[in-house]
């Protein structure tokens, strides 16, 4: 199932609840040293894979081993050897920064010595360091995600699990906190993460699709985006685009409609007689059409499609 290269390897990954299947049967494979995207909407089997992974929870079929270790008969070491970050905060807010790194520390087994150089060093990493004294509840959004970070990385870990670790924080901090991903592969640390952000996904090395329970695609974010799309784009610069995009919407045969800021695309496999057919709706609406350009399919593009199809 795995080979020595493999930080994480599942094959046939099953999680059901009662009746209700989670995780249906996925089988991915994560080498060391790579950041690894685990892409989904809400309630595709995301979080329900990651505690498998972290052995959490146990698979109702299938096998998984996280750095050499079955995650069901190993999970101790499995926990030993992994940094997780949540996206909801679940660190302490009535704790200083450092008290925090203190708490972590210790409950990773980093003691004396040890600790306090390991400290010094996520603080640096992370840019916290003169932060030390200031209370976690004061920390602004993007700031209590380093420290999460700082956190998990304490003890050394050689994988690091993270859920949606940018939800809610502003677009600085997360370009921040991605060079710190970076940072961290290029140093040997295994990644794996869920976004709902594509511009985070793009700067991934490899990514897996996961719709209602089945991973759906996967490759790096090139592969996805020549392979994985269905029709083709056409992007629509227009007044009124809202109006414009509630009018294709109602358009038969079209695959899907979205807005992209004041853009909208159109994916369609009929791209000949579809073009023409938006025209002459959006000139019924009254909607003036400034360009109207084929383009190549964003990752978010391929997303939509693939969540919907």
């Amino acid at each position: 199932m795995s080979s020595q290269s493999d930080a994480i390897a599942a094959e046939n990954l099953t999680r059901k609840f009662g009746k209700f299947v989670a995780v249906n049967k996925i089988s991915f494979q994560v080498a060391r040293g790579e950041i690894f995207g685990f892409l989904g909407p809400n309630g595709s089997g995301k979080t329900t894979t990651i505690k498998m992974l972290l052995g959490l929870l146990h698979p109702t079929s299938g096998k998984a081993s996280v750095l050499g270790y079955d995650v069901v008969h190993h999970a101790d070491a499995v926990r030993r050897n992994v940094g997780y970050v949540s996206q909801k905060f679940s660190l302490y807010n009535d704790l200083r920064v450092v008290e925090n790194l203190n708490f972590y520390g210790r409950a990773y087994h980093v003691w004396g010595k040890r600790l306090i150089g390991r400290r010094q060093a996520v603080l640096e990493l992370t840019g916290l360091r003169g932060s030390e004294r200031e209370l976690t509840y004061n920390l602004a959004g993007g700031f209590k995600q380093r420290l999460a970070l700082a956190a998990a990385i304490l003890h050394e870990p050689q994988l690091l699990f993270l859920d949606e670790p940018t939800a809610g924080v502003d677009p600085v901090s997360r370009r921040d906190f991605w060079r710190l991903l970076y940072r961290l592969a290029a140093e040997g640390t295994t990644i794996f993460v869920t976004t709902h952000y594509m511009d985070e996904a793009e700067q991934c090395h490899r990514l897996a699709f996961i719709h209602e329970g089945r991973i759906v695609a996967t490759g790096t974010p090139s592969e996805i985006k020549e392979r994985q799309m269905r029709g083709r784009v056409i992007e629509i610069d227009c007044d009124l685009p809202a109006h414009a995009l509630q009018v294709l919407r109602d358009v038969e045969r079209l695959d899907e409609v979205a807005l992209y800021g004041s853009l909208i695309h159109v994916v369609t496999d009929d791209l000949p007689n579809q073009r023409a057919v938006i025209e002459s709706a959006l000139n019924a609406a009254q909607v003036t059409i400034n360009n109207m350009t084929v383009i190549p399919p964003s990752l978010e593009d391929v997303f939509i499609a693939r969540a919907k199809g």
